[in-house]
């Protein structure tokens, strides 16, 4: 609606006037009104222009940082992932971008009585998440941490409505499903083969589940028995470290008397592989001794059965001590009974 100035202050005078005193508008008024009436239309304008300008620079532009990635939405659907630095985008709320975080490493701990952001007490009626049964149908106290990132911010936004819980959940039956194909020994002795497995199941499971997340370690603290059970528990491990030290003993015993009864009979039986090859060597050097003297008895018996006999006289007469030689004419033999004692008289 356009105003009539001049007839305005028309009025104005037949109300009384426009001087100070007076019922009309003030001269500074006068001279703002004027002056509104001058520019009022361009003004407007430009400052609409500029407001529209500065909301389209503001809502069109947007920065990643270095550790996050930036999910568009256009009307709610998911359009495009942006990297880190500037970026423009649909002004006015056309597009839509979320920022996640996907460097930082976030921890999951799993604590006596902590599951992530839950806690558990005795008469809350929920179970505590690091109570597990072995393979060896005992209980343990396995607290645990799971170290993760984000990998894929369109499945971790998108996918899964709750991707934390579904990690808590997850890590938790992974770690029940590891522990329960162990030995209680084994479960408290070897956390970093525990932990190594589990991560892997861990990280299939995620993978499966569409998250988008990467498990980057899992750390397995300090593993024991119940409180309740810890001095039967103590018990049954100095049995077991006394067996333990038994089998050693007795170990050690067979070490060194197995060796020892092996060398021994190692020895004799090279001395009776010794003493027979000596014994068949011996008889064969007999053998081979009686077959050349037969052959040359049989060139020459004669010769031969003599050369025997005095070989073997030679031999046998040494041993026989004194030795007397009778005439075979001689009928008497009384005399030479004392020959020995003669013999001392006179040598006497």
């Amino acid at each position: 609606m356009s105003w009539d100035w001049d007839k305005l202050k028309e009025q104005q005078k037949s109300r009384g006037g426009g001087g100070p005193g007076g019922g009309g508008v003030p001269p500074q008024m006068e001279e703002f009104l004027s002056r509104f009436k001058e520019y009022r239309p361009r003004h407007l304008v430009f400052l609409v222009l500029v407001v529209l300008a500065a909301l389209v620079l503001f809502t069109s532009f947007y920065r990643v940082n270095t550790s996050e990635q930036g999910v568009v939405q256009r009307f709610g659907r998911y359009v495009r992932t942006t990297g880190p630095g500037l970026h423009v985008k649909a002004p006015f709320g056309v597009e839509k971008v979320t920022k996640v975080d996907v460097l930082t490493v976030r921890n999951e701990e799993f604590t006596e009585g902590v599951r992530g952001s839950r806690s558990y007490s005795g008469d809350s009626g929920a179970e505590d998440p690091t109570l597990m049964l072995t393979g060896d149908l005992n209980v343990a106290v396995v607290p645990w941490i799971v170290q993760y990132r984000v990998q894929d911010p369109y499945k971790y936004l998108f996918k899964v409505e709750n991707v934390r819980s579904t990690l808590q959940d997850l890590s938790e039956s992974t770690m029940r499903l590891v522990v329960g194909d162990r030995s209680i020994n084994e479960v408290i002795s070897k956390r970093q083969e525990i932990a190594i497995e589990a991560r892997e199941l861990l990280q299939q499971e995620l993978d499966q589940a569409e998250t988008g997340l990467v498990v980057r370690t899992i750390e397995m603290k300090t593993t024991n028995v119940p409180p309740p059970v810890q001095p039967s528990f103590n018990e049954v491990n100095q049995a077991v470290q006394e067996k333990e030290r038994m089998i050693y003993q007795a170990r050690e015993e067979y070490n060194k008397a197995v060796p020892a009864a092996r060398g021994e009979a190692e020895r004799t039986i090279k001395q009776a592989e010794g003493y027979a090859t000596e014994r068949v060597n011996k008889a064969r050097g007999d053998a081979n001794r009686f077959l050349a003297v037969y052959e040359e008895y049989k060139k020459a018996p004669d010769v031969t059965r003599r050369r025997l006999y005095l070989e073997t006289m030679r031999d046998v007469l040494p041993k026989l001590g004194k030795k007397y030689f009778v005439d075979e004419t001689q009928k008497n033999l009384l005399p030479l009974l004392n020959l020995g004692e003669a013999g001392k008289g006179a040598a006497k």
